[in-house]
């Protein structure tokens, strides 16, 4: 594998690493309505805080393990399908899922 010439990197302009960028076969820009048809991921931090709950609260309401929390929202790692669909099930219905959950445990 070839070093990454920096040096030559950096003497581009924005317009010519734009071009390079839209030119990249393996990575094609994605449509407006490609962007339009795209499900949106739910950012836990976001939903977390907008139900004012600590990590370690928000953890505990939906029965998701503290690390992997802190893992989603500090980028480490990013939730897989399962997660993502519980994801959006709490982002619709915050009350009803930890309900449902505490109904289960009892």
């Amino acid at each position: 594998m070839a070093e990454t010439d920096w040096a030559y990197l950096d003497a581009m302009t924005d317009e010519e690493a734009e071009a390079n960028a839209l030119a990249d076969p393996d990575n094609p820009p994605v449509t407006q309505e490609q962007l339009r048809a795209a499900q949106r991921m739910p950012q836990v931090k976001v939903m977390r805080r907008a139900l004012r709950l600590t990590q370690e609260e928000f953890a505990e309401r939906y029965q998701i393990p503290l690390g992997t929390l802190r893992d989603w929202e500090q980028g480490r790692s990013v939730p897989d399908q399962t997660a993502r669909a519980y994801l959006r099930v709490i982002a619709k219905n915050p009350v009803g899922t930890a309900e449902a959950l505490q109904k289960s445990v009892a």
